[in-house]
């Protein structure tokens, strides 16, 4: 019987892509969602800026990263959220799975942190547990997700567009694999619109030059009012 599946070459040469330990570090430094240049990609994956330059081109070709060119600068980011899944992904396979597993993150990372455009780490997972224990976010079959009634009320009480999330060029949302926790939190655009909306309410700020995020004073009131957590 002929079962159609994925192309074996191409996922070879993208696994081969990420796989260089340089251009790992340089995608793993793209996952909190902000651009960079390509010298300060340099510094992150420990090679010289031609070395860089050469690592950044493979990875643009192979649709892992986009640049964008503003002025004499060229800034690079992740071509989007899928990329960053599949980082995640890897994360949690290098990690290792089962009742074993103790996790090694950094404290400040295994608290909150951005999981590309949407919340992840501790908070994320309590977060995305108390929304379906209150009833607001159901999970399908497989790792989709759709909003209540409920859940559609109480997120557009907060300012986030569900309109405009559904209508996104991505999935709306889903059950993302947590690498620190080993258990989901809340993606896709509906995900992003929370952590966009948390940051504009200044819930969230962000720690300079890493991925991880604190809670405000005011962000630890509303997410215990709101969600019953204690931050």
């Amino acid at each position: 019987m002929d079962v159609t599946g994925p192309d074996e070459s191409s996922v070879s040469r993208i696994a081969g892509a990420i796989g260089e330990p340089a251009r790992a570090r340089m995608l793993y430094a793209l996952l909190d969602g902000r651009a960079r240049t390509s010298t300060e990609l340099a510094m992150t994956g420990g090679v010289n800026p031609s070395t860089a330059s050469a690592h950044l081109a493979k990875l643009k070709a192979h649709g892992l990263v986009r640049v964008l060119v503003q002025g004499k600068h060229r800034y690079y980011s992740l071509a989007g959220a899928d990329v960053a899944r599949v980082l995640e992904g890897l994360n949690v396979l290098a990690g290792g799975a089962g009742a074993n597993f103790v996790p090694n993150t950094p404290s400040k990372l295994r608290a909150a942190r951005t999981c590309y455009d949407h919340l992840a780490g501790a908070l994320g997972v309590q977060l995305f547990d108390r929304w379906t224990a209150m009833g607001l976010v159901g999970i399908e079959s497989d790792d989709s997700c759709e909003l209540t009634a409920k859940g559609v009320r109480a997120f557009e009480s907060l300012g986030m567009d569900i309109d405009a999330a559904r209508v996104a060029r991505r999935r709306f949302a889903f059950a993302c694999l947590d690498w620190s926790e080993r258990r989901p939190h809340l993606g896709g655009a509906v995900g992003a619109a929370f952590l966009e909306t948390a940051f504009r309410r200044k819930w969230l700020s962000r720690v300079r030059d890493s991925r991880a995020v604190v809670v405000t004073t005011p962000g630890a009131r509303e997410f215990a009012s709101r969600f019953g957590i204690r931050t």
